[in-house]
Protein backbone atom coordinates (compact mmCIF):
# COMPACT_ATOMS: atom_id res chain seq x y z
CA UNK A 1 0.00 0.00 0.00
CA UNK A 2 2.51 2.50 0.88
CA UNK A 3 4.32 2.05 -2.23
CA UNK A 4 1.40 2.40 -4.64
CA UNK A 5 0.82 5.56 -1.94
CA UNK A 6 4.53 6.55 -2.98
CA UNK A 7 4.34 5.76 -6.66
CA UNK A 8 1.08 8.01 -7.13
CA UNK A 9 2.85 11.06 -4.88
CA UNK A 10 6.01 10.40 -7.47
CA UNK A 11 4.23 10.95 -10.74
CA UNK A 12 2.52 13.86 -9.19
CA UNK A 13 5.03 15.72 -8.02
CA UNK A 14 7.02 15.12 -11.45
CA UNK A 15 4.45 16.55 -13.12
CA UNK A 16 4.55 19.91 -10.84
CA UNK A 17 7.88 20.25 -10.88
CA UNK A 18 7.80 20.11 -14.65
CA UNK A 19 5.57 22.91 -14.71
CA UNK A 20 7.24 26.80 -14.93
CA UNK A 21 8.65 28.56 -11.34
CA UNK A 22 7.80 31.43 -10.17
CA UNK A 23 9.09 34.79 -11.79
CA UNK A 24 9.52 36.90 -8.90
CA UNK A 25 12.43 37.55 -7.35
CA UNK A 26 12.91 37.86 -3.25
CA UNK A 27 11.19 40.77 -1.79
CA UNK A 28 10.79 42.56 1.45
CA UNK A 29 8.60 40.97 4.13
CA UNK A 30 5.76 43.29 4.96
CA UNK A 31 6.39 45.05 8.14
CA UNK A 32 3.87 42.70 10.58
CA UNK A 33 3.55 39.19 8.78
CA UNK A 34 -0.11 39.42 9.04
CA UNK A 35 -2.41 38.26 6.64
CA UNK A 36 -3.80 40.57 4.38
CA UNK A 37 -7.78 39.94 4.70
CA UNK A 38 -7.65 41.60 1.29
CA UNK A 39 -5.27 39.72 -0.60
CA UNK A 40 -6.66 36.57 -2.02
CA UNK A 41 -5.18 33.57 -1.38
CA UNK A 42 -3.75 31.42 -3.80
CA UNK A 43 -5.54 27.87 -3.74
CA UNK A 44 -5.04 24.79 -5.52
CA UNK A 45 -8.01 22.84 -7.19
CA UNK A 46 -8.70 20.87 -3.93
CA UNK A 47 -9.35 24.36 -2.13
CA UNK A 48 -6.19 23.65 0.27
CA UNK A 49 -3.58 27.14 0.10
CA UNK A 50 -1.05 26.75 -2.21
CA UNK A 51 2.59 26.79 -0.71
CA UNK A 52 4.58 25.61 -4.01
CA UNK A 53 7.66 27.05 -5.26
CA UNK A 54 10.86 28.75 -4.62
CA UNK A 55 11.49 30.49 -1.13
CA UNK A 56 14.28 31.30 0.73
CA UNK A 57 15.53 32.10 4.60
CA UNK A 58 18.23 34.11 4.20
CA UNK A 59 19.13 36.02 6.93
CA UNK A 60 21.30 38.25 9.29
CA UNK A 61 18.79 37.83 11.93
CA UNK A 62 20.06 35.28 14.75
CA UNK A 63 18.65 32.50 16.32
CA UNK A 64 19.46 33.82 20.05
CA UNK A 65 19.05 38.07 20.49
CA UNK A 66 22.56 39.36 20.96
CA UNK A 67 23.65 39.77 25.00
CA UNK A 68 24.25 43.50 24.27
CA UNK A 69 20.54 43.66 23.18
CA UNK A 70 19.30 42.62 26.61
CA UNK A 71 15.34 43.01 26.83
CA UNK A 72 14.65 44.88 23.40
CA UNK A 73 12.90 42.85 20.65
CA UNK A 74 12.60 44.97 17.89
CA UNK A 75 14.90 47.47 16.44
CA UNK A 76 13.67 50.82 16.01
CA UNK A 77 12.99 52.14 12.44
CA UNK A 78 16.45 53.81 12.67
CA UNK A 79 18.46 51.34 13.86
CA UNK A 80 17.00 48.73 11.35
CA UNK A 81 17.46 51.22 8.51
CA UNK A 82 21.46 51.66 9.63
CA UNK A 83 21.60 47.90 10.20
CA UNK A 84 20.39 46.76 6.62
CA UNK A 85 22.21 49.70 5.20
CA UNK A 86 25.34 48.51 6.54
CA UNK A 87 24.72 44.11 6.14
CA UNK A 88 23.90 44.70 2.33
CA UNK A 89 26.09 46.68 1.51
CA UNK A 90 28.40 45.97 -1.69
CA UNK A 91 31.50 43.63 -0.29
CA UNK A 92 30.29 42.03 2.88
CA UNK A 93 30.45 38.44 3.49
CA UNK A 94 27.42 36.50 3.30
CA UNK A 95 28.88 34.01 5.91
CA UNK A 96 29.78 36.44 8.26
CA UNK A 97 27.02 35.98 10.53
CA UNK A 98 28.56 36.50 13.64
CA UNK A 99 28.66 40.43 13.18
CA UNK A 100 25.58 41.23 13.93
CA UNK A 101 26.23 39.97 17.75
CA UNK A 102 28.86 43.31 18.04
CA UNK A 103 27.21 46.19 19.17
CA UNK A 104 30.38 48.62 17.88
CA UNK A 105 29.50 49.24 14.59
CA UNK A 106 33.12 49.80 13.64
CA UNK A 107 33.67 46.04 14.43
CA UNK A 108 30.63 45.09 13.24
CA UNK A 109 32.16 46.53 9.56
CA UNK A 110 35.58 45.17 10.60
CA UNK A 111 33.83 41.56 10.51
CA UNK A 112 31.49 42.07 7.84
CA UNK A 113 34.37 42.22 5.18
CA UNK A 114 36.54 39.37 4.45
CA UNK A 115 38.98 41.89 3.22
CA UNK A 116 39.50 42.36 6.68
CA UNK A 117 40.76 39.27 7.70
CA UNK A 118 44.06 37.65 8.37
CA UNK A 119 45.82 36.91 5.25
CA UNK A 120 46.47 33.68 6.18
CA UNK A 121 43.04 33.04 5.91
CA UNK A 122 42.47 30.69 2.57
CA UNK A 123 39.08 31.10 0.87
CA UNK A 124 37.11 31.89 -2.14
CA UNK A 125 36.08 35.23 -2.14
CA UNK A 126 32.35 34.88 -0.55
CA UNK A 127 31.41 37.85 -1.52
CA UNK A 128 31.36 37.41 -5.02
CA UNK A 129 30.51 33.29 -5.11
CA UNK A 130 27.85 33.75 -2.25
CA UNK A 131 25.57 36.73 -2.65
CA UNK A 132 22.62 36.80 -3.84
CA UNK A 133 20.45 39.04 -6.10
CA UNK A 134 18.58 40.73 -3.00
CA UNK A 135 21.76 40.73 -0.79
CA UNK A 136 20.68 38.87 2.93
CA UNK A 137 19.75 41.11 5.08
CA UNK A 138 17.16 41.44 8.44
CA UNK A 139 14.62 39.10 8.54
CA UNK A 140 12.37 42.05 9.87
CA UNK A 141 12.85 44.05 12.90
CA UNK A 142 12.62 41.82 15.54
CA UNK A 143 15.97 41.07 17.12
CA UNK A 144 15.92 37.74 17.33
CA UNK A 145 14.15 34.68 15.79
CA UNK A 146 13.21 33.32 19.20
CA UNK A 147 10.18 34.34 19.75
CA UNK A 148 8.99 32.78 22.68
CA UNK A 149 10.61 33.17 25.58
CA UNK A 150 10.58 37.05 25.00
CA UNK A 151 14.01 37.14 26.28
CA UNK A 152 14.94 35.87 22.45
CA UNK A 153 17.23 33.04 23.46
CA UNK A 154 16.59 29.36 24.30
CA UNK A 155 15.73 28.41 27.78
CA UNK A 156 18.25 26.79 30.19
CA UNK A 157 18.98 23.33 30.24
CA UNK A 158 17.50 20.72 32.42
CA UNK A 159 20.20 19.21 35.00
CA UNK A 160 19.87 15.93 33.00
CA UNK A 161 20.86 17.65 29.78
CA UNK A 162 24.46 19.55 31.69
CA UNK A 163 25.20 16.02 32.60
CA UNK A 164 24.82 14.78 28.76
CA UNK A 165 26.71 17.33 27.65
CA UNK A 166 29.65 17.40 29.67
CA UNK A 167 29.71 13.25 29.56
CA UNK A 168 30.26 13.54 25.75
CA UNK A 169 32.81 16.27 26.59
CA UNK A 170 34.95 14.11 28.58
CA UNK A 171 34.25 11.17 26.49
CA UNK A 172 35.89 13.36 23.58
CA UNK A 173 38.51 14.65 25.30
CA UNK A 174 39.92 10.86 26.08
CA UNK A 175 40.63 10.86 22.27
CA UNK A 176 41.97 13.50 19.71
CA UNK A 177 39.22 15.28 17.41
CA UNK A 178 40.62 13.57 14.25
CA UNK A 179 41.02 10.11 15.82
CA UNK A 180 38.43 8.63 13.92
CA UNK A 181 35.75 9.55 11.65
CA UNK A 182 33.07 8.74 14.45
CA UNK A 183 34.51 12.21 16.08
CA UNK A 184 33.98 14.35 13.15
CA UNK A 185 30.53 16.52 12.91
CA UNK A 186 27.77 14.82 11.18
CA UNK A 187 27.76 17.47 8.74
CA UNK A 188 31.14 16.77 7.71
CA UNK A 189 30.26 13.37 7.21
CA UNK A 190 27.64 14.35 4.83
CA UNK A 191 24.85 12.55 7.20
CA UNK A 192 22.66 15.42 8.73
CA UNK A 193 23.49 19.46 8.70
CA UNK A 194 22.26 21.08 12.07
CA UNK A 195 19.71 23.61 10.35
CA UNK A 196 17.85 20.54 7.92
CA UNK A 197 15.37 20.18 10.83
CA UNK A 198 12.80 19.80 11.49
CA UNK A 199 12.69 22.18 12.99
CA UNK A 200 14.43 24.61 9.77
CA UNK A 201 17.33 27.41 10.63
CA UNK A 202 18.04 29.09 7.75
CA UNK A 203 21.77 28.05 6.48
CA UNK A 204 24.48 29.93 6.05
CA UNK A 205 24.20 29.54 2.17
CA UNK A 206 22.27 27.48 -0.82
CA UNK A 207 18.91 28.31 1.64
CA UNK A 208 16.43 27.87 -0.79
CA UNK A 209 13.77 25.24 -0.76
CA UNK A 210 11.13 24.39 -3.09
CA UNK A 211 7.98 23.05 -1.83
CA UNK A 212 5.70 21.01 -3.83
CA UNK A 213 1.98 20.08 -3.11
CA UNK A 214 -0.59 17.10 -3.91
CA UNK A 215 -4.12 16.51 -2.04
CA UNK A 216 -2.08 13.88 0.04
CA UNK A 217 1.61 15.12 0.60
CA UNK A 218 3.63 18.21 0.78
CA UNK A 219 7.05 18.24 0.07
CA UNK A 220 9.95 20.37 1.46
CA UNK A 221 12.89 19.87 -0.67
CA UNK A 222 15.98 22.00 0.97
CA UNK A 223 18.63 22.76 -1.47
CA UNK A 224 21.78 22.54 1.34
CA UNK A 225 20.49 19.22 2.88
CA UNK A 226 21.98 15.68 3.25
CA UNK A 227 18.35 14.41 3.69
CA UNK A 228 15.83 13.24 0.85
CA UNK A 229 12.90 16.10 0.74
CA UNK A 230 10.46 15.73 3.30
CA UNK A 231 7.39 13.63 2.18
CA UNK A 232 5.27 14.93 4.97
CA UNK A 233 1.63 13.07 4.19
CA UNK A 234 -0.83 14.87 5.24
CA UNK A 235 -4.30 11.76 5.51
CA UNK A 236 -4.74 9.89 8.66
CA UNK A 237 -1.82 7.57 8.21
CA UNK A 238 -0.54 5.53 11.50
CA UNK A 239 2.93 6.83 13.23
CA UNK A 240 6.19 4.67 12.85
CA UNK A 241 6.42 2.58 15.70
CA UNK A 242 8.31 3.84 18.32
CA UNK A 243 11.35 1.85 18.22
CA UNK A 244 11.64 3.26 14.57
CA UNK A 245 14.04 6.52 14.63
CA UNK A 246 15.17 8.72 11.71
CA UNK A 247 17.42 11.81 11.59
CA UNK A 248 14.71 14.22 9.90
CA UNK A 249 11.67 12.19 12.23
CA UNK A 250 8.56 11.16 11.68
CA UNK A 251 6.32 13.70 10.26
CA UNK A 252 2.54 14.05 9.51
CA UNK A 253 0.79 17.07 8.49
CA UNK A 254 -2.70 18.75 8.53
CA UNK A 255 -4.70 22.03 7.75
CA UNK A 256 -6.15 23.99 10.54
CA UNK A 257 -7.73 26.80 8.26
CA UNK A 258 -5.16 28.29 5.74
CA UNK A 259 -2.15 27.13 7.97
CA UNK A 260 -0.27 24.04 7.40
CA UNK A 261 0.65 22.57 10.93
CA UNK A 262 2.81 19.61 11.07
CA UNK A 263 4.44 17.26 14.14
CA UNK A 264 7.57 15.01 14.13
CA UNK A 265 8.54 12.95 16.75
CA UNK A 266 10.66 9.38 16.50
CA UNK A 267 13.96 11.40 16.29
CA UNK A 268 17.02 9.29 16.75
CA UNK A 269 19.29 10.38 19.72
CA UNK A 270 22.00 11.13 17.11
CA UNK A 271 20.24 14.01 16.17
CA UNK A 272 20.75 16.28 19.04
CA UNK A 273 19.05 19.39 17.64
CA UNK A 274 20.55 22.10 20.31
CA UNK A 275 21.75 19.12 22.62
CA UNK A 276 18.05 17.23 22.37
CA UNK A 277 17.07 13.58 23.06
CA UNK A 278 15.30 11.32 20.86
CA UNK A 279 12.18 12.63 22.55
CA UNK A 280 12.56 15.79 20.77
CA UNK A 281 8.75 16.97 19.76
CA UNK A 282 8.93 19.79 16.81
CA UNK A 283 5.54 21.43 15.74
CA UNK A 284 6.28 23.57 12.00
CA UNK A 285 3.81 26.17 10.95
CA UNK A 286 3.30 27.18 7.21
CA UNK A 287 1.19 30.24 6.57
CA UNK A 288 1.31 32.40 3.84
CA UNK A 289 0.63 36.13 4.28
CA UNK A 290 0.63 37.31 1.01
CA UNK A 291 2.06 36.67 -2.52
CA UNK A 292 5.91 36.61 -1.65
CA UNK A 293 5.75 35.48 2.02
CA UNK A 294 5.34 32.25 4.26
CA UNK A 295 5.61 32.93 8.09
CA UNK A 296 7.22 29.62 9.14
CA UNK A 297 6.91 29.01 13.11
CA UNK A 298 8.07 26.00 15.03
CA UNK A 299 7.93 24.90 18.84
CA UNK A 300 10.42 22.50 20.41
CA UNK A 301 9.90 20.36 22.87
CA UNK A 302 11.71 17.75 25.17
CA UNK A 303 11.30 17.71 28.81
CA UNK A 304 14.61 15.80 29.24
CA UNK A 305 16.63 19.31 27.26
CA UNK A 306 15.25 22.23 28.37
CA UNK A 307 13.14 23.68 31.25
CA UNK A 308 10.28 24.98 28.75
CA UNK A 309 9.19 24.98 25.45
CA UNK A 310 10.87 27.32 22.63
CA UNK A 311 9.60 29.04 19.66
CA UNK A 312 11.20 31.07 16.77
CA UNK A 313 9.81 32.65 13.74
CA UNK A 314 11.18 32.72 10.10
CA UNK A 315 9.71 34.22 7.23
CA UNK A 316 10.38 32.56 3.89
CA UNK A 317 10.46 34.95 1.00
CA UNK A 318 9.56 33.84 -2.45
CA UNK A 319 12.59 33.64 -4.83
CA UNK A 320 13.68 32.54 -7.73
CA UNK A 321 14.93 28.85 -8.86
CA UNK A 322 16.97 27.09 -10.05
CA UNK A 323 17.94 25.09 -6.71
CA UNK A 324 21.08 23.26 -7.63
CA UNK A 325 22.85 20.00 -6.75
CA UNK A 326 23.87 19.24 -3.23
CA UNK A 327 26.24 16.24 -3.59
CA UNK A 328 27.31 15.27 -0.34
CA UNK A 329 26.45 12.03 0.49
CA UNK A 330 27.00 9.87 3.64
CA UNK A 331 30.65 8.30 3.70
CA UNK A 332 32.46 11.23 2.42
CA UNK A 333 35.37 10.06 0.53
CA UNK A 334 37.13 13.40 2.03
CA UNK A 335 37.14 11.80 5.62
CA UNK A 336 39.38 9.50 4.75
CA UNK A 337 41.78 12.59 3.23
CA UNK A 338 41.13 14.75 6.26
CA UNK A 339 42.31 11.66 8.32
CA UNK A 340 45.51 10.83 6.81
CA UNK A 341 46.70 14.55 6.71
CA UNK A 342 46.01 14.64 10.76
CA UNK A 343 47.91 10.68 10.92
CA UNK A 344 51.11 12.45 8.93
CA UNK A 345 50.92 15.37 11.22
CA UNK A 346 51.32 13.69 13.95
CA UNK A 347 54.01 11.58 12.36
CA UNK A 348 55.71 14.95 11.66
CA UNK A 349 55.53 16.01 15.94
CA UNK A 350 57.05 12.67 16.46
CA UNK A 351 59.72 12.80 14.44
CA UNK A 352 60.62 16.16 15.38
CA UNK A 353 60.07 15.24 19.05
CA UNK A 354 62.98 12.30 18.68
Amino acid sequence: MYQADLARVVASLTLIALAPAPGLAQSPRPENGAVDDRWPMPRLPDGQPDLQGFWTTQTFTPLQRPEYLASQEFYSSEEWAQLQAQLTAEGVDPLAGSAINQENLEAREQTLHQENRDETYVHYDNEIWLRTPVPKGLSSRRTSLITDPRTGRIPPQTESARTRAAERAARREERGRFDGHELRPLAERCIAWPHNGPPMLPPAYNDIHQILQTPDYVVVFTELSNHLPRFIPLYDRPLLPDKVRMFPGDSRGRWEGDTLVVETRNFTDKTRFRGSTENLHVVERFTRTDTHTIRYEFTVSDPETWVRPWSAEIPMIQTDGPMYEYACHEGNHDIRHILEIYRNLERQEAAASR
